[in-house]
């Protein structure tokens, strides 16, 4: 049953991503990020008051980090929707567990241990050599920029993860962890609406907004429980399930065409991905969930 509710949040999160890359056609990132922060923090923080979690925190300073990192990769993460085609913007963000490796293994070189990561080493390997294959088919150098962006995603992704897991660590529950990145979604896109202005609202584009931030909540939700009920490590691989349904969304709703390169690029990609979730649940068992 867990196994269902992480390919729900797997398909949810895909949808999410749906809805952001229509409404990117009327709405700049910083508002994409705005409203999805302001859904979220209504919605998490009527899922803390029902659940009865306290959301007061005596690590401030430590949630305000984690909330800079996450709206970094976030606002990545929606500018390469926009620009991008939805299974490539997708599977780049999916690259955290990669870019976690490729962390570990220059730990290791530094402490001079590299010789200890050989699976590490392979696993980053073979993560890179996914994202040569299915970049080279899918864009042009007008999209240069945002397949950079979509590649800084998924590592500013691995870092607020890496936060997540010492907030954890520290009893932080989830669902005070995601309310205030929540919240830091909604500081940080402000602040950039005011920086970049704001756009009007072309109706019906701007119902877009409202299922941005229902779907990010409810797949979050999702997600929670299947961490929290399910077996760690088989919820942790089938996150990559989302990589297919963004996949078959970017055919079958944008017309785009995926090479057999791309997909043989995604495939590696996917299995560095899992592969360095198995190694990563060996080395720091029930880790949090990553978030999208």
């Amino acid at each position: 049953m867990q196994a269902l509710w992480m390919i729900l949040a797997s398909l949810l999160f895909a949808s999410m991503g749906v809805c952001v890359k229509f409404a990117s056609s009327a709405f700049n990132s910083a508002e994409l990020i705005f409203y999805r922060g302001l859904i979220g923090v209504v919605f998490l923080g009527a899922l803390a008051r029902t659940r009865g979690i306290s959301l007061a925190t005596r690590f401030p300073g430590m949630h305000a980090w984690r909330s800079l990192i996450g709206v970094m990769s976030l606002g990545a993460w929606f500018y390469a929707l926009a620009h991008l085609p939805l299974a490539t913007a997708m599977t780049l963000n999916y690259m955290s567990s990669v870019w976690i490796a490729a962390f570990l293994v220059g730990g290791s070189l530094l402490l001079g241990r590299v010789q200890k990561q050989g699976p590490l080493v392979l696993t980053v390997m073979l993560g890179f050599v996914g994202v040569v294959l299915m970049l080279r088919p899918t864009f042009d150098h007008h999209q240069a920029f945002a397949g950079l962006l979509g590649l800084l995603s998924g590592m500013s992704a691995a870092f607020a993860y890496m936060q997540v897991m010492a907030l954890s660590r520290l009893g932080e529950p989830e669902t005070r962890v995601v309310f205030y990145f929540s919240v830091g979604s909604v500081v940080a896109g402000a602040a950039g609406m005011m920086a970049v202005g704001i756009s009007p609202w072309v109706w019906p584009s701007a119902l877009w907004l409202i299922p941005v931030g229902v779907l990010a909540s409810l797949g979050q939700l999702c997600m929670t429980r299947a961490y929290s009920h399910g077996a760690t490590l088989v919820v942790a691989n089938l996150q990559y399930s989302g990589i297919v349904f963004g996949a078959i969304y970017s055919v079958a709703l944008f017309g785009d065409h995926i090479e057999l390169m791309g997909w043989a690029g995604m495939g590696l990609i996917v299995i560095s991905g899992i592969a360095a979730t198995v190694l990563r649940e060996h080395a720091v068992p029930h880790a949090p969930a990553e978030e999208h």
